[in-house]
């Protein structure tokens, strides 16, 4: 059996680990190298690693901070924001990422996922997916969360798993920083109409919130930020009571 992923995420402003609530009213934690290092040491299965305003100011994501992160760790690191060309998967790459997530450059340019897995191989591109329920629908929003791009996230992951995407990276705006679980009902409608992994991000609370995700088919990863960063909850004891209840995890 494949063992399921524990993954902190850092959210990263202006050099700084930051933390918010339905993607606002971010403040800041921490900084991201001794995070990273923390992380690294704590049995983390991976890292994922958010330059979180670089699409909205329409930059580059910063790679000094970036090459600083990947070099304390010997994890998987999956990193994001600001990824619109080849060339952006490129300089990521060269900065020891193993993984390239791409969200707003995607909706901007539909060929640029196909492109990608073709240089790198679909198991380098995950699709990061922001979504929220607008009037009943579940929607993709773009720039950080910022905009409603009106488009159907059901038929946008659909698309893009054919285009060539390794991996969902399923952000809920509707449960991001609120600790009540994980947003099952928006992960089940995606895991029925995809088979590649599925990372859930956006509502860990507690350790029962991963126990009640993992019982849900095809969901591979749990991510989480603040419980982590604010060592409400460590990785090694959730690890531990996780696979007590029969979830098979890498210790």
């Amino acid at each position: 059996m494949i063992t399921k992923r524990i993954i902190p995420c850092l959210d990263v402003r202006n050099g700084r680990v930051v933390k918010g609530v339905n993607f606002e009213g971010v403040r800041d934690v921490a900084d991201p190298v001794e995070m990273a290092r923390m992380y690294n040491a704590a049995g983390a299965d991976e890292l994922v690693f958010y330059d979180i305003t670089a699409s909205y100011e329409g930059r580059a994501l910063f790679t000094d901070i970036l090459t600083r992160v990947a070099a304390e760790i010997f994890i998987p690191l999956t990193v994001g924001g600001g990824i619109n060309t080849l060339e952006d998967f490129d300089r990521v790459l060269k900065c020891g990422a193993d993984k390239v997530s791409v969200n707003s450059g995607a909706l901007k340019d539909p060929g640029l996922i196909p492109a990608a897995a073709a240089r790198y191989g679909s198991q380098c591109v995950v699709l990061s997916a922001d979504v929220k329920r607008v009037e009943g629908q579940f929607r993709v929003f773009a720039r950080g969360g910022r905009e409603d791009t009106g488009r159907d996230a059901l038929e946008w992951i659909v698309q893009c798993v054919e285009n060539g995407a390794g991996e969902i990276c399923l952000n809920s705006i509707d449960t991001d920083g609120v600790r009540g679980g994980f947003d099952l009902e928006m992960l089940d409608a995606v895991a029925a109409r995809v088979s590649v992994p599925i990372i859930a991000s956006g509502g860990a609370g507690k350790k029962e919130d991963f126990l009640e995700l993992f019982r849900h088919r095809g969901i591979d990863a749990g991510l989480a930020a603040g419980i982590f960063h604010q060592k409400q909850l460590s990785i090694r004891d959730l690890k531990e009571y996780l696979a007590k209840n029969g979830v098979e995890m890498r210790l």
